[in-house]
């Protein structure tokens, strides 16, 4: 497994040219190609073909430097968490509750202090 900025934290979901899965305003960031088809189609998307692509540490990051928001699921956020704690944010652990829809979020932005 590679670990730091390098680390694949998970999958994102473009419908090209630039139009990103979102919940929101926030792009989905699933722990795995699985759990983004899920997505996909329990958002309504059945019928657009995305391009699922991964998605590193570093881009992460650098969306977030940029404002972008990001929706982690439970898999990307248990590995994106740790690494952003010890990049300066300062996360804590989360709970995802079973939900009617099967989706759950934890929505991270970067915020100027």
């Amino acid at each position: 497994m590679v670990k730091g900025k390098d680390a694949v934290i998970g999958y994102f979901a473009i419908h090209p040219p630039q139009d990103v899965l979102c919940d929101g305003d926030a792009c989905i960031i699933a722990g795995s190609q699985s759990a983004l088809n899920r997505y996909i189609n329990s958002l309504s998307y059945s019928g657009v073909e995305f391009q699922k692509r991964k998605t590193r540490f570093s881009e992460i990051q650098d969306g977030l430097f940029r404002g972008g928001a990001y929706a982690f699921d439970k898999e990307s956020y248990k590995a994106f968490y740790p690494l952003a704690n010890k990049h300066g944010y300062h996360l804590e652990h989360e709970e995802f509750p079973e939900t009617e829809t099967g989706r759950h979020f934890v929505i991270v932005k970067h915020t100027i202090s």
